[in-house]
């Protein structure tokens, strides 16, 4: 599959499976009496929640793939980043920034160190 192919899937499937648990949560009970995981129907909201942190993971992630260039490596950081969230995500990102040269434009964080002209 195409990487242009794989990122269409993968977010359009994150952003219909996101329609789907908010508007079903929506349906549940309304956002503003939302208290948690305590009640019956608060447990709507907090399913979006956990959704929607787990999608914003899975983001980060397709940007950690594309910059990983070997398999230990990927699955690590995904691992990594599944359990321990934006804790895993801001070590990454510390990390990168660590082995960025100095001087060099922030726009190259983004790259594969490869793909550094």
């Amino acid at each position: 599959m195409a990487a242009r192919t794989a990122l269409l899937v993968l977010f359009g499937g994150i952003l219909a499976a996101m329609l789907v648990v908010t508007v079903t949560a929506s349906l549940h009970q309304p956002l503003w009496e939302w208290g948690g995981l305590t009640a019956e129907p608060d447990r709507w909201w907090t399913y979006a929640t956990l959704a929607d942190a787990y999608f914003g993971f899975l983001t980060f992630y397709a940007w950690v793939f594309y910059k990983e260039t070997r398999a230990a490596a990927r699955a690590g950081w995904f691992v990594a980043i599944m359990l321990l969230g934006n804790i895993a995500m801001a070590v990454y990102v510390l990390l990168q920034l660590a082995k960025l040269p100095a001087g060099a434009p922030l726009s190259q964080l983004l790259i594969r160190r490869g793909d550094r002209g």
